[in-house]
């Protein structure tokens, strides 16, 4: 790689966000303003929802299983076994199942935006709906980004009840716990504040995934390695980008909630 100054790296990463902060600018007003691709959203819908469904289900469920088995071990020094119900049920609805969903979709789906439009780039057919009257951002951003937001709210509470689910089949058939009171203790534990935390996080994660996938495919240059580092560079970014901000909307949660 050619040597860069530090000047110009700055100037590089400063244009970078410039560009991604208007094209999520650009896909966020193409959602309140006409045309809209319906087809194309429900498509998107189909392959970010449906398509992430076997994954989501198996990372919350075995996530539940593990997180019980963990509590249990720890609970057991302190004689509050009982408790394996009230933890994993908090764990999952207001960390882990939002940000092991962001994550799993982001690897998924996000790599899938930048390479599939990253390979309408390189190949000028991006070009080719500018010259034929077409807003590319309206048409493969906005729709993604639609999508990934409406699939991946349902697809959070899908991971949260299959991982409440996995810890149930833990604590009953290997701690021997009573399920009816496990899900009992899950349920007490949960209050209006945790849901509400755990489903405001998958809306930042959603538009992270779709904004920044979509960013990497619109500014992908350099043929199919181009596509290929376009696609690496996604995955990365958008799933430092949900860490970041989960530990953001945590601490705002906490302090306007109490817990």
């Amino acid at each position: 790689m050619p040597f860069v100054s530090p000047e110009e790296f700055a100037k590089q990463k400063i244009a970078a966000i410039q560009d991604y902060s208007m094209l999520s600018w650009q896909a966020v007003a193409a959602l309140f303003s006409r045309p809209r691709y319906w087809s194309d959203i429900y498509t998107q819908m189909d392959s970010i929802g449906v398509g992430s469904m076997p994954i989501i289900v198996l990372t919350g469920f075995f996530t539940g299983c593990v997180l019980a088995l963990q509590s249990a071990t720890s609970l057991k020094a302190f004689g509050a076994i009982s408790m394996t119900g009230n933890l994993v049920a908090l764990s999952m609805v207001k960390e882990l199942g939002p940000v092991l969903t962001g994550l799993m979709v982001s690897g998924r789906n996000a790599a899938g935006m930048a390479s599939e439009i990253g390979s309408m780039k390189v190949t000028e057919q991006i070009d080719a709906m500018r010259a034929l009257g077409t807003d590319p951002v309206r048409k493969l951003v906005t729709p993604r980004l639609y999508a990934t937001i409406f699939m991946l709210f349902f697809l959070t509470i899908v991971a949260d009840a299959v991982g409440i689910a996995g810890g149930a089949l833990v604590s009953v058939t290997l701690l021997g716990l009573n399920a009816s009171s496990y899900f009992h203790a899950s349920y007490r534990a949960l209050e209006y504040a945790d849901v509400v935390q755990g489903l405001t996080k998958p809306l930042f994660s959603a538009f992270i995934i779709a904004t920044v996938g979509c960013y990497f495919g619109m500014s992908t240059k350099g043929g199919t390695q181009g596509v290929g580092r376009s696609t690496t560079q996604a995955v990365v970014i958008s799933s430092v980008f949900i860490i970041i901000v989960d530990f953001i909307v945590s601490r705002a949660m906490i302090g306007i909630f109490g817990r």
